[in-house]
C-alpha cells in the first residue's frame, strides 16, 4: 500500500495516466493501482503467475490487462505515462549485462515523452561495504539459499533457491542477479536519453525520495524521466 501510495504521488494522482507493470508477477501492484481507477498492463514470463494475477484482479473486482511477454522485446511503443519494475520484477535478472540493459532500452520505449520510470534494483554499494561472508550469510529473503557466490569483479551473486511449487513439488531455481552501484544506472539511463535521474534507498513498503541512499541498503529506488518534470 506504502509502495503503490508513493507511485500515486509521482503521478500528482492523474487518472488518466496509463500505467505497465513490468515483472508485474500475481499483480499486488497493478491490482492496488487498478482498484483506484488506474489503466493498468501488467506483463510477466510466467504464466503460472499471471494466472494467479488474473483470478485475484477477479476477486478485487478490477480490471488489468495481464499479458505474457518479455521484458527484452515488449510490445509497445510511446503508449505508456509510466513504467514500473518493483521488487527486481525483470532488471536485474537476466544471466549477462546486455539482456539487463536490453529491459530498459525496451522499457524506454514504452514511455512517452513526458512519461516516467521508475524501478527497484539491487544496490551494488551494500555488498562492498559489508564483509562478503557476513553479505553471503545475511537472510535478506524468506528462503531457503545454498551455495551463494558473490563475484566482485562481475557484481554478480549466483546461488540456487530451494522452493515447493503450488503441488507440493521441491524445485531447484538457478539464481544470477546483478548488483549495480549508482553511477552505472546513471550512465545506463542516460544512454537511453533520459535527463532527469533519482536515484533513493529502497525501503520495503516505503517508498520516499526522503530515503538518501546508503551502503546499508540492500535495494535502490530509481525514477527516471525525459524531462525534469
Amino acid at each position: 500500500m506504502g509502495e503503490v501510495d508513493f507511485l500515486e504521488k509521482e503521478i500528482n494522482y492523474h487518472k488518466n495516466c496509463s500505467i505497465l507493470d513490468v515483472g508485474c508477477g500475481t499483480g499486488r501492484h497493478a491490482i492496488e493501482l487498478a482498484s483506484r481507477g488506474y489503466s493498468v498492463t501488467g506483463i510477466d514470463l510466467s504464466e503460472s503467475m499471471l494466472k494467479k494475477a488474473r483470478e485475484k484482479a477477479v476477486d478485487s473486482g478490477v480490471n488489468v490487462d495481464f499479458k505474457v511477454a518479455d521484458a527484452r522485446k515488449l510490445p509497445f511503443e510511446n503508449q505508456f505515462d509510466l513504467v514500473i519494475m518493483i521488487c527486481e520484477g525483470a532488471f536485474p535478472l537476466m544471466e549477462n549485462d546486455d539482456m539487463n540493459f536490453q529491459i530498459l532500452q525496451s522499457t524506454a520505449k514504452t514511455l512517452k515523452k513526458e512519461g516516467k520510470l521508475i524501478f527497484t534494483t539491487l544496490n551494488g554499494l551494500y555488498p562492498l561495504y559489508h564483509s562478503v561472508k557476513d553479505f553471503i550469510n545475511s537472510s535478506m529473503v524468506e528462503c531457503i539459499s545454498e551455495g551463494n557466490s558473490f563475484d566482485l569483479m562481475t557484481f554478480r551473486e549466483t546461488s540456487q533457491l530451494e522452493v515447493v511449487d503450488d503441488k507440493g513439488q521441491e524445485k531447484v531455481i538457478e539464481c544470477n542477479e546483478r548488483y549495480y552501484v549508482p553511477s552505472e544506472i546513471t550512465w545506463l539511463l542516460k544512454t537511453l536519453e533520459f535527463s532527469k535521474i533519482d536515484i533513493h534507498g529502497c525501503k520495503l513498503g516505503e517508498f520516499s525520495r526522503n530515503h538518501h541512499l546508503t551502503a546499508d541498503d540492500f535495494e535502490m529506488l530509481v525514477i527516471a524521466s525525459f524531462k525534469d518534470i
